[in-house]
């Protein structure tokens, strides 16, 4: 599959993950030892996104793969004729 010269799916990836470990440094900063809760919850978003995420990007892999079968069958058929 040729990449975009954006990829999408990889900003979001970075920008979650950055966004999510300065959350946790700026909890511990203004709260201390109470932001243990706060962080693990943050920490939870994190993963969820993370999966999230890749499961879009493997979906998006497979029906890409899929249509390239499809193009594939198409083309062989057509040259059987």
């Amino acid at each position: 599959m040729p990449q975009p010269a954006f990829d999408m799916l990889r900003a979001l990836a970075i920008g979650s993950q950055a966004l999510g470990l300065m959350l946790i440094i700026t909890l511990e900063t203004v709260m201390g030892d109470a932001a243990r809760l706060w962080q693990g919850g943050v920490l939870a978003v994190m993963v969820a996104a993370a999966l999230t995420i890749a499961l879009i990007r493997l979906y998006r892999n497979k029906r890409y793969q899929k249509q390239l079968a499809e193009r594939r069958q198409n083309a062989d058929e057509t040259e059987e004729r």
